[in-house]
Protein backbone atom coordinates (compact mmCIF):
# COMPACT_ATOMS: atom_id res chain seq x y z
CA UNK A 1 0.00 0.00 0.00
CA UNK A 2 0.72 3.54 -0.40
CA UNK A 3 1.89 5.64 2.33
CA UNK A 4 -1.20 7.40 2.57
CA UNK A 5 -2.89 4.39 2.97
CA UNK A 6 -0.81 3.15 5.20
CA UNK A 7 -1.36 6.26 7.72
CA UNK A 8 -5.12 4.96 7.62
CA UNK A 9 -4.38 1.39 8.12
CA UNK A 10 -1.99 2.68 10.85
CA UNK A 11 -4.57 4.59 12.97
CA UNK A 12 -7.10 1.81 12.33
CA UNK A 13 -4.51 -0.67 13.78
CA UNK A 14 -4.26 1.68 17.29
CA UNK A 15 -7.93 1.80 17.52
CA UNK A 16 -7.54 -1.51 20.51
CA UNK A 17 -4.93 0.82 22.04
CA UNK A 18 -7.44 3.53 22.42
CA UNK A 19 -10.01 1.37 24.34
CA UNK A 20 -6.88 0.19 26.78
CA UNK A 21 -5.84 3.66 27.65
CA UNK A 22 -9.41 4.84 27.96
CA UNK A 23 -9.15 2.72 30.71
CA UNK A 24 -6.24 4.62 32.47
CA UNK A 25 -8.33 8.40 32.27
CA UNK A 26 -8.89 10.14 35.46
CA UNK A 27 -12.82 10.09 36.10
CA UNK A 28 -12.85 11.22 39.83
CA UNK A 29 -14.59 13.87 38.41
CA UNK A 30 -17.59 11.69 38.31
CA UNK A 31 -18.61 11.79 41.98
CA UNK A 32 -20.04 14.48 41.96
CA UNK A 33 -22.39 13.87 38.93
CA UNK A 34 -24.03 10.29 41.01
CA UNK A 35 -27.30 11.07 40.81
CA UNK A 36 -30.65 9.92 39.49
CA UNK A 37 -31.30 11.66 36.15
CA UNK A 38 -34.20 11.29 34.30
CA UNK A 39 -32.86 11.04 30.52
CA UNK A 40 -28.97 11.28 29.31
CA UNK A 41 -28.34 12.98 25.95
CA UNK A 42 -25.27 12.68 23.84
CA UNK A 43 -24.28 15.67 21.75
CA UNK A 44 -22.17 15.15 18.79
CA UNK A 45 -21.56 14.84 15.21
CA UNK A 46 -19.86 12.70 12.36
CA UNK A 47 -17.00 10.73 13.95
CA UNK A 48 -17.73 12.28 17.49
CA UNK A 49 -21.39 11.02 17.39
CA UNK A 50 -20.82 7.35 16.26
CA UNK A 51 -19.62 6.53 19.78
CA UNK A 52 -22.80 8.04 21.41
CA UNK A 53 -24.90 5.81 19.27
CA UNK A 54 -23.07 2.39 20.42
CA UNK A 55 -23.77 3.79 23.88
CA UNK A 56 -27.76 4.15 23.05
CA UNK A 57 -27.49 0.45 21.69
CA UNK A 58 -25.79 -1.06 24.65
CA UNK A 59 -27.60 0.79 27.10
CA UNK A 60 -30.79 -0.36 26.33
CA UNK A 61 -29.73 -3.47 27.53
CA UNK A 62 -27.90 -2.26 30.75
CA UNK A 63 -30.08 0.84 31.85
CA UNK A 64 -33.88 1.80 32.71
CA UNK A 65 -33.30 5.32 31.62
CA UNK A 66 -33.48 7.04 27.89
CA UNK A 67 -30.05 7.53 26.25
CA UNK A 68 -30.61 9.84 23.14
CA UNK A 69 -27.90 11.03 20.59
CA UNK A 70 -28.65 14.70 19.45
CA UNK A 71 -26.69 15.50 16.31
CA UNK A 72 -27.49 19.13 15.67
CA UNK A 73 -27.14 22.84 16.76
CA UNK A 74 -30.64 22.75 19.25
CA UNK A 75 -31.46 20.45 21.97
CA UNK A 76 -34.46 18.65 22.72
CA UNK A 77 -37.16 20.52 24.44
CA UNK A 78 -36.99 17.30 27.61
CA UNK A 79 -33.24 18.84 28.55
CA UNK A 80 -33.19 20.62 31.69
CA UNK A 81 -31.24 20.10 35.36
CA UNK A 82 -32.40 16.20 35.56
CA UNK A 83 -30.54 15.29 32.09
CA UNK A 84 -27.10 14.05 31.61
CA UNK A 85 -25.74 16.01 28.78
CA UNK A 86 -22.52 14.73 27.46
CA UNK A 87 -20.91 16.81 24.66
CA UNK A 88 -18.51 15.35 22.47
CA UNK A 89 -15.98 16.50 20.02
CA UNK A 90 -12.85 15.37 19.00
CA UNK A 91 -11.50 18.90 18.08
CA UNK A 92 -13.27 20.66 20.78
CA UNK A 93 -14.59 23.12 18.10
CA UNK A 94 -17.33 21.67 16.10
CA UNK A 95 -19.90 24.43 15.90
CA UNK A 96 -23.19 22.51 16.33
CA UNK A 97 -21.72 20.57 19.51
CA UNK A 98 -20.68 24.12 20.45
CA UNK A 99 -24.22 25.21 20.40
CA UNK A 100 -25.80 22.89 21.74
CA UNK A 101 -23.63 22.85 24.45
CA UNK A 102 -24.48 26.66 25.37
CA UNK A 103 -28.33 25.66 25.39
CA UNK A 104 -27.82 22.67 27.46
CA UNK A 105 -26.37 25.15 29.71
CA UNK A 106 -28.82 27.29 29.90
CA UNK A 107 -30.89 25.14 30.69
CA UNK A 108 -29.32 23.93 33.60
CA UNK A 109 -28.27 20.16 32.45
CA UNK A 110 -25.36 18.46 34.00
CA UNK A 111 -22.43 18.69 31.48
CA UNK A 112 -19.65 16.30 31.10
CA UNK A 113 -16.89 17.33 27.56
CA UNK A 114 -15.45 14.33 26.10
CA UNK A 115 -12.82 16.36 24.18
CA UNK A 116 -9.00 16.35 22.24
CA UNK A 117 -9.20 20.70 23.62
CA UNK A 118 -10.42 23.28 21.47
CA UNK A 119 -13.59 25.85 22.72
CA UNK A 120 -15.61 22.99 24.30
CA UNK A 121 -12.18 22.05 26.84
CA UNK A 122 -11.72 26.14 26.88
CA UNK A 123 -15.66 26.36 28.26
CA UNK A 124 -15.67 23.20 30.45
CA UNK A 125 -12.51 24.54 32.32
CA UNK A 126 -14.37 28.60 32.37
CA UNK A 127 -18.51 26.58 33.81
CA UNK A 128 -16.20 24.05 36.15
CA UNK A 129 -17.79 20.69 34.26
CA UNK A 130 -16.37 17.39 34.50
CA UNK A 131 -13.84 16.68 31.31
CA UNK A 132 -12.01 13.81 29.45
CA UNK A 133 -9.26 15.29 27.20
CA UNK A 134 -8.11 12.90 24.58
CA UNK A 135 -4.81 12.74 22.75
CA UNK A 136 -5.22 15.00 19.45
CA UNK A 137 -3.58 14.51 16.71
CA UNK A 138 -6.17 11.68 14.59
CA UNK A 139 -8.99 12.42 11.80
CA UNK A 140 -11.67 11.80 14.34
CA UNK A 141 -13.09 9.15 12.52
CA UNK A 142 -9.91 7.19 13.33
CA UNK A 143 -10.18 7.86 16.84
CA UNK A 144 -13.81 5.89 17.66
CA UNK A 145 -11.93 4.14 20.65
CA UNK A 146 -12.02 7.30 21.86
CA UNK A 147 -14.94 8.72 21.54
CA UNK A 148 -16.77 6.12 22.54
CA UNK A 149 -14.74 4.15 25.91
CA UNK A 150 -14.29 7.16 27.84
CA UNK A 151 -18.69 7.40 27.93
CA UNK A 152 -19.23 4.25 28.54
CA UNK A 153 -16.64 4.08 31.55
CA UNK A 154 -18.47 7.76 32.52
CA UNK A 155 -21.33 6.02 32.76
CA UNK A 156 -20.38 2.88 34.81
CA UNK A 157 -18.42 4.95 37.61
CA UNK A 158 -21.98 6.74 38.13
CA UNK A 159 -23.81 4.18 37.97
CA UNK A 160 -25.81 3.62 34.50
CA UNK A 161 -23.85 1.14 32.80
CA UNK A 162 -22.36 -2.23 34.98
CA UNK A 163 -19.66 -4.22 33.78
CA UNK A 164 -18.56 -2.03 30.89
CA UNK A 165 -14.81 -1.98 31.78
CA UNK A 166 -14.83 -6.29 31.48
CA UNK A 167 -16.69 -5.48 28.00
CA UNK A 168 -13.98 -2.87 26.77
CA UNK A 169 -11.47 -5.33 27.96
CA UNK A 170 -12.87 -8.44 25.74
CA UNK A 171 -13.45 -5.67 22.87
CA UNK A 172 -9.64 -4.78 22.71
CA UNK A 173 -9.06 -8.42 22.45
CA UNK A 174 -11.47 -8.79 19.73
CA UNK A 175 -10.18 -6.39 17.45
CA UNK A 176 -6.60 -7.48 17.67
CA UNK A 177 -7.48 -10.86 16.88
CA UNK A 178 -9.25 -8.69 13.59
CA UNK A 179 -6.15 -6.58 13.04
CA UNK A 180 -4.56 -9.93 13.05
CA UNK A 181 -6.74 -11.77 10.50
CA UNK A 182 -7.15 -8.77 8.42
CA UNK A 183 -5.06 -6.38 8.67
CA UNK A 184 -2.10 -5.43 6.25
CA UNK A 185 0.36 -8.72 6.94
CA UNK A 186 -2.27 -11.33 6.65
CA UNK A 187 -1.86 -13.17 3.27
CA UNK A 188 -3.96 -11.01 0.96
CA UNK A 189 -5.50 -14.54 -0.19
CA UNK A 190 -6.59 -15.53 3.56
CA UNK A 191 -7.87 -11.52 4.24
CA UNK A 192 -11.90 -11.35 4.20
CA UNK A 193 -11.84 -7.73 4.29
CA UNK A 194 -9.40 -7.40 1.43
CA UNK A 195 -11.28 -9.64 -0.75
CA UNK A 196 -14.73 -7.83 0.42
CA UNK A 197 -12.98 -4.44 -1.09
CA UNK A 198 -12.24 -6.02 -4.04
CA UNK A 199 -16.03 -7.17 -4.51
CA UNK A 200 -17.26 -3.53 -3.91
CA UNK A 201 -15.04 -2.11 -6.26
CA UNK A 202 -17.58 -0.07 -9.18
CA UNK A 203 -20.07 -0.92 -7.23
CA UNK A 204 -22.68 0.70 -5.50
CA UNK A 205 -22.64 -0.49 -1.57
CA UNK A 206 -25.49 -1.10 0.44
CA UNK A 207 -24.97 -2.15 4.14
CA UNK A 208 -27.98 -4.00 5.77
CA UNK A 209 -27.67 -4.61 9.27
CA UNK A 210 -30.74 -4.83 12.28
CA UNK A 211 -32.33 -2.74 14.64
CA UNK A 212 -30.98 -2.51 17.99
CA UNK A 213 -28.09 -4.79 17.17
CA UNK A 214 -25.82 -3.93 14.32
CA UNK A 215 -27.74 -0.76 12.68
CA UNK A 216 -24.51 1.32 14.01
CA UNK A 217 -22.18 -1.12 12.46
CA UNK A 218 -23.97 -0.87 9.09
CA UNK A 219 -23.92 3.50 9.54
CA UNK A 220 -20.27 3.18 10.29
CA UNK A 221 -19.76 1.07 7.06
CA UNK A 222 -21.47 3.45 5.29
CA UNK A 223 -20.06 6.57 6.81
CA UNK A 224 -16.21 5.15 6.49
CA UNK A 225 -16.47 3.97 3.01
CA UNK A 226 -17.80 7.64 2.35
CA UNK A 227 -14.93 9.16 4.31
CA UNK A 228 -12.11 7.33 3.42
CA UNK A 229 -13.08 5.79 -0.15
CA UNK A 230 -14.58 8.50 -0.95
CA UNK A 231 -17.58 6.44 -2.55
CA UNK A 232 -21.39 6.89 -2.06
CA UNK A 233 -22.68 4.19 0.05
CA UNK A 234 -25.77 3.41 1.40
CA UNK A 235 -27.73 1.73 4.27
CA UNK A 236 -30.40 0.66 5.93
CA UNK A 237 -32.11 -1.36 9.06
CA UNK A 238 -34.09 -5.05 9.38
CA UNK A 239 -36.72 -5.43 9.66
CA UNK A 240 -37.46 -1.91 8.57
CA UNK A 241 -35.95 -2.20 5.16
CA UNK A 242 -38.65 -4.80 4.38
CA UNK A 243 -41.52 -2.20 4.76
CA UNK A 244 -40.31 -0.08 1.74
CA UNK A 245 -36.75 -0.30 0.47
CA UNK A 246 -36.82 -4.11 -0.25
CA UNK A 247 -39.88 -3.12 -3.02
CA UNK A 248 -37.37 -0.32 -4.39
CA UNK A 249 -34.89 -2.67 -6.11
CA UNK A 250 -36.80 -2.48 -9.34
CA UNK A 251 -36.22 0.42 -11.09
CA UNK A 252 -33.73 1.71 -12.45
CA UNK A 253 -32.32 -2.28 -13.50
CA UNK A 254 -28.84 -0.79 -14.98
CA UNK A 255 -27.91 0.84 -11.14
CA UNK A 256 -29.60 -1.93 -9.41
CA UNK A 257 -27.48 -4.53 -10.93
CA UNK A 258 -24.25 -2.60 -9.45
CA UNK A 259 -25.52 -2.80 -6.12
CA UNK A 260 -23.48 -5.20 -3.90
CA UNK A 261 -25.57 -5.92 -0.30
CA UNK A 262 -23.52 -6.59 2.75
CA UNK A 263 -25.28 -8.23 5.35
CA UNK A 264 -24.36 -7.85 8.85
CA UNK A 265 -25.24 -10.74 10.70
CA UNK A 266 -25.19 -11.56 14.65
CA UNK A 267 -25.26 -14.94 16.04
CA UNK A 268 -27.76 -13.20 18.85
CA UNK A 269 -29.77 -11.81 16.21
CA UNK A 270 -33.85 -12.49 16.85
CA UNK A 271 -34.60 -15.76 14.79
CA UNK A 272 -37.15 -13.54 12.92
CA UNK A 273 -34.82 -11.15 11.46
CA UNK A 274 -32.39 -14.65 10.86
CA UNK A 275 -35.21 -15.13 8.70
CA UNK A 276 -36.34 -12.10 7.20
CA UNK A 277 -32.52 -11.89 6.07
CA UNK A 278 -32.82 -15.13 4.22
CA UNK A 279 -35.68 -14.20 2.18
CA UNK A 280 -34.38 -10.83 1.62
CA UNK A 281 -31.37 -12.60 0.30
CA UNK A 282 -33.73 -14.89 -2.21
CA UNK A 283 -35.71 -12.16 -3.30
CA UNK A 284 -32.61 -10.01 -4.33
CA UNK A 285 -30.52 -12.00 -5.62
CA UNK A 286 -30.96 -11.57 -9.53
CA UNK A 287 -31.40 -8.13 -9.52
CA UNK A 288 -28.03 -7.15 -7.39
CA UNK A 289 -24.51 -8.18 -8.54
CA UNK A 290 -23.84 -9.91 -5.16
CA UNK A 291 -24.66 -10.35 -1.64
CA UNK A 292 -21.93 -10.38 0.81
CA UNK A 293 -22.56 -11.44 4.72
CA UNK A 294 -20.07 -10.45 7.57
CA UNK A 295 -19.99 -12.12 10.80
CA UNK A 296 -19.66 -10.16 14.60
CA UNK A 297 -17.51 -11.51 16.69
CA UNK A 298 -17.25 -11.87 20.90
CA UNK A 299 -19.67 -12.65 23.47
CA UNK A 300 -20.52 -9.18 24.85
CA UNK A 301 -22.69 -6.62 22.52
CA UNK A 302 -20.03 -4.25 22.55
CA UNK A 303 -17.27 -6.36 21.17
CA UNK A 304 -19.76 -7.93 18.78
CA UNK A 305 -20.60 -4.22 17.49
CA UNK A 306 -17.23 -3.49 17.35
CA UNK A 307 -16.29 -5.72 15.57
CA UNK A 308 -18.30 -5.54 12.61
CA UNK A 309 -17.37 -1.92 12.86
CA UNK A 310 -13.65 -2.30 12.89
CA UNK A 311 -13.57 -4.76 9.51
CA UNK A 312 -16.21 -2.51 8.19
CA UNK A 313 -13.02 0.47 8.74
CA UNK A 314 -9.89 -1.86 7.14
CA UNK A 315 -12.41 -2.62 3.97
CA UNK A 316 -12.72 0.85 3.58
CA UNK A 317 -8.85 1.48 3.45
CA UNK A 318 -8.39 -1.52 0.94
CA UNK A 319 -11.44 -0.26 -1.11
CA UNK A 320 -9.72 3.31 -1.19
CA UNK A 321 -6.37 1.42 -2.21
CA UNK A 322 -8.46 -0.23 -4.84
CA UNK A 323 -9.23 2.87 -6.40
CA UNK A 324 -6.15 4.63 -6.16
CA UNK A 325 -7.36 7.38 -3.16
CA UNK A 326 -6.03 9.01 -0.81
CA UNK A 327 -8.21 8.19 2.30
CA UNK A 328 -6.76 10.70 4.30
CA UNK A 329 -8.15 13.73 3.21
CA UNK A 330 -12.31 15.08 3.49
CA UNK A 331 -11.52 18.16 0.66
CA UNK A 332 -15.65 18.42 0.56
CA UNK A 333 -15.87 18.65 4.29
CA UNK A 334 -12.95 20.90 4.93
CA UNK A 335 -14.40 23.30 1.97
CA UNK A 336 -17.60 23.33 3.72
CA UNK A 337 -16.40 24.29 7.07
CA UNK A 338 -14.10 27.05 5.64
CA UNK A 339 -17.26 28.52 3.97
CA UNK A 340 -19.53 28.28 6.69
CA UNK A 341 -17.14 30.19 8.70
CA UNK A 342 -17.25 33.17 6.49
CA UNK A 343 -20.91 33.54 7.19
Amino acid sequence: MKNADATMMKYIAEIPDQFAESLQFDYSFTEKYKRDYFNILVSGVGGSAIGGDILRIIAQHKTSIPIAVNRNYDIPAYVNENTLFLAVSYSGNTEETIASVQKASDKKANIICITSGGKIAKMADLMGWGKVILPGGLPPRAATGYLFAPLALILEEIGYLPGVNGEIQETIKILKYIWNDYGLSAPAEENKALSIARELKRTIPVIWGAQGATEISALRWKTQLNENTKCLAYYNVFPELNHNELVGLEIPDSLISQMVAVFLCDNHEHYRIKKRMEITQNLIADKIKKVIKVNSQGESLMARIYSLCYIGDLVSVYLAAEYDIDPNPTHMIDYLKEKLADV
